[in-house]
C-alpha cells in the first residue's frame, strides 16, 4: 500500500544541534501521538556542494551550519492532512513555531509532500 511522506531540509547551526534534537524529539512525539507512522531526523554526514545544486546550496548553507534532512510517514495524503490538522492545533507545538525560539533559520528551510512511488 503506497504511503505519503512529508520531507524537510533544514540548515542548522552546528552549535544548535543539541537544541534542534530536543525540539525535534518533542515535535516527533507529538506527530506520532496523532498518528504519524514514522518520524526521522538525519544530520548530514557525506553532503558536498554540487556543480549545479545540492543540499548545501539549496539552503544557502553557512560555514558554521550543517544540513538536517527529515521525513514523516503517513498512511496517505488524507491521513497526513488529518494528523497535521491536529498537530497544528496542539498547544505544545506553539513555542517551537516562534521564529525567535527556533534553533535554525526557518526562512531557509524547505519541505514538500510526496506520494510514494516504490517501496521495497
Amino acid at each position: 500500500m503506497p504511503r505519503y511522506v512529508d520531507g524537510f531540509v533544514v540548515p542548522v547551526p552546528k552549535n544548535n544541534l543539541d537544541a534542534y534534537r530536543r525540539m525535534a524529539r518533542k515535535a516527533g512525539n507529538i506527530w506520532k501521538e496523532y498518528g504519524a507512522l514514522e518520524y526521522v531526523e538525519c544530520v548530514a554526514d557525506d553532503v558536498k556542494p554540487g556543480k549545479t545544486t545540492s543540499f548545501p546550496q539549496a539552503v544557502k548553507l553557512k560555514a558554521d551550519e550543517t544540513v538536517v534532512f527529515s521525513w514523516i510517514v503517513y498512511k496517505s495524503r488524507s491521513h497526513r492532512d488529518s494528523v497535521n490538522a491536529k498537530v497544528m492545533k496542539d498547544p505544545r507545538l506553539a513555542p517551537m513555531m516562534d521564529p525567535k525560539a527556533m534553533p535554525f533559520d526557518g526562512k531557509r528551510m524547505f519541505w514538500g509532500g510526496f506520494k510514494t512511488m516504490l517501496e521495497l
